[in-house]
């Protein structure tokens, strides 16, 4: 396997004005606000457990990882190798529609927490001492023994899912929507998880710019503040959208927990607010979070959640605030797939807290799909800041609102994070539909979780059942439905003030 990246090498992407197409531009710089002063709304859609390589991996892999504007991409050369439980090299290999199981690839939940990760990237589950390379050869070998368990204890694994099986990864035309908004706007090839371990802590950096410690997601609440109350005490309005449910987030920091209930709503209440026009000015989306849901969490469904990008991006693109909107597309972690560039050391520990494991906060998770979608974007971007800044990762959320915003930093993280308005260049938006003739896929097949209560569902059923008053008996749930209905019940109470 090749392990060189534009990281080492100096390559770089679009980090100002520069559009080798000939539009219209406005000079940005990553360390200006950009051209985050022509916009007024930041919607961030933040979906589930996707690594960089295996859902864009090959996005330009057929003209040579060089996008259309001239711009280099870190993408796969096809290549790359990880050593299988023999030691001989498992080549990575395309995911097309035609793949057998294609939209339930990798067939399982690979390893996803610190531990695993590291096992992925250095080949061992211990702690590594700054500033040790990962070697990024650890995949198969860490899947393999990841089914192993998964196996013994009754995990949903797609009959025939082979250790092999974590070297695929999607080719634009498996993800035709993903792929056509890539290409049709700015895709971040160096936009790295803000910490080597799974979802609590990664969506705590996204909206507080810290996990306060925690490297799993045993905690589900955290006391510091987050980005929602900087927004109240600034006077600038937020939302956050659970899909069919109530969402998440509402219950991870207090100065959201008890915000009034017009700041949260479902999927529906966004379209109809997108439709309206009346948006708030940053809005945080959630997917459904039961295994037969849109969050893309392996092994569900990804073709439902190509649907729910598609969604939101059209009732963006349709709606009278387009013009000076900002999209974000992301994913919280890895999830264990594979990615084939080693993540940088660097980072800034956030605060004084001492971190699980023994992890300090100084190195960065793997890379994540993150795209940047407006119509002040010109087509074929590829983004990244300059050879030398602060890497790109989910705390560059928080530093987008910041800076457009003109609030202060929540964390040390933030502080140093670098924001995206540099990729924000036309100064006349764009008519024109980058999902013109995509047809979203649909998978066929029935995702073989299905009926079992996934991970996040199991959270959010919990935190909700912390809520119910004193002495009341509250069953756990034991199927998806049965959670999906408490959680329903709760919300309506919460609504109802009961």
């Amino acid at each position: 396997m090749d392990g060189t990246s534009a990281l080492e090498n100096g390559a770089g992407g679009n980090t100002a004005g520069e559009n080798a197409a000939g539009e219209d531009t406005a000079s940005a710089g990553a360390g200006s606000g950009g051209g985050l002063q022509s916009i007024d709304h930041i919607v961030v859609l933040m979906l589930e457990n996707r690594s960089f390589d295996h859902l864009l991996g090959y996005l330009y892999h057929d003209t040579g990882n060089v996008s259309p504007t001239g711009q280099p991409f870190e993408g796969l050369t096809g290549t790359e190798t990880n050593p299988g439980a023999d030691g001989k090299p498992v080549p990575v290999f395309p995911i097309t529609p035609s793949t057998p199981n294609a939209y339930f690839m990798p067939g399982a939940d690979p390893g996803e927490g610190y531990m695993a990760t590291n096992s992925q990237l250095f080949g061992s589950t211990a702690t590594p001492s700054a500033p040790a390379l990962p070697s990024m050869q650890g995949f198969v070998t860490n899947f393999a023994y990841t089914l192993g368990w998964e196996g013994r204890e009754g995990w949903s694994i797609v009959g025939g899912t082979q250790p092999q099986d974590i070297m695929g990864c999607f080719t634009p035309e498996a993800l035709p929507v993903l792929s056509a908004l890539a290409r049709g706007y700015a895709v971040c090839d160096h936009w790295f998880g803000s910490a080597p371990t799974e979802t609590l802590p990664n969506r705590a950096f996204a909206l507080a710019g810290t996990s306060q410690g925690h490297m799993d997601d045993k905690t589900r609440t955290f006391t510091c503040p987050s980005i929602f109350g900087s927004l109240t005490a600034a006077g600038v309005s937020w939302s956050v959208y659970g899909y069919s449910a109530q969402p998440l987030t509402k219950h991870n920091f207090p100065d959201i927990t008890g915000a009034p209930a017009s700041h949260f709503g479902l999927f529906k209440d966004f379209t109809a607010a997108a439709a309206a026009g009346s948006l708030a000015e940053f809005v945080f989306l959630e997917p459904s979070w039961s295994a037969t849901g849109n969050s893309q969490h392996p092994n569900y469904d990804v073709a439902l959640g190509e649907q729910l990008i598609h969604d939101v991006y059209e009732a963006l693109r349709t709606s009278p605030q387009w013009s000076s909107t900002l999209l974000i597309v992301t994913y919280d972690e890895h999830g264990g797939c594979y990615d084939h560039v080693p993540p940088p050391w660097g980072a800034t520990a956030p605060d004084n807290s001492t971190g699980e494991f023994g992890f300090d906060f100084t190195r960065f998770g793997p890379r994540v799909p993150t795209l940047l979608i407006s119509p002040l974007i010109p087509a074929g971007t590829v983004f990244r800041v300059p050879d030398g800044g602060t890497p790109l990762d989910h705390t560059s959320i928080l530093k987008t609102i910041e800076t457009r915003w003109n609030l202060k930093p929540l964390t040390a993280r933030d502080a140093v994070a670098e924001h995206v308005g540099g990729a924000i260049t036309l100064t006349t938006p764009r008519t024109d539909d980058a999902l013109a003739g995509v047809i979203v896929p649909v998978s066929g097949g029935i995702t073989p979780s299905a009926g079992k209560i996934s991970h996040l569902q199991a959270v959010l059923a919990d935190l909700m059942a912390r809520q119910v008053p004193a002495g009341a008996h509250v069953p756990a749930p034991r199927t998806s439905e049965e959670a999906e209905a408490f959680i329903r019940e709760r919300s309506q109470a919460e609504v109802e003030g009961s």
